[in-house]
């Protein structure tokens, strides 16, 4: 298994438009085989860091998901409403392995 680990740094003024980006998403990692295990939104802190983490049962699957939703309409849309809203500034992506026991 493989966890993708995103923090995102949003602009702290669209946070709304963040969430809703963040509540189309993860439907749509779970359709393509993965497993999302949720947005974190800034509560306290630092107002503009956002997370994201979702599983794949191997990188290989990942880089599938990623080839997929190049093509898929719905993530399409998802890639043009961030852009259009500009609620994301910049993001980084990670790649973990869980560890249960």
């Amino acid at each position: 298994m493989i966890t993708c680990y995103l923090k995102y740094i949003i602009d702290p003024y669209k946070l709304k438009e963040f969430e809703h980006y963040a509540k189309t998403w993860i439907p749509l990692v779970n359709k393509f085989g993965g497993v999302h295990h949720g947005y974190f939104l800034p509560e306290e802190g630092a107002n503009n860091i956002a997370v994201a983490l979702f599983s794949f049962d191997s990188l290989a699957d990942y880089e599938k998901y990623r080839n997929d939703s190049r093509n898929d309409k719905d993530c399409l849309e998802a890639f043009q409403y961030a852009n259009d809203t500009r609620c994301i500034v910049s993001y980084e992506r990670s790649f973990m392995k869980p560890v249960f026991k």
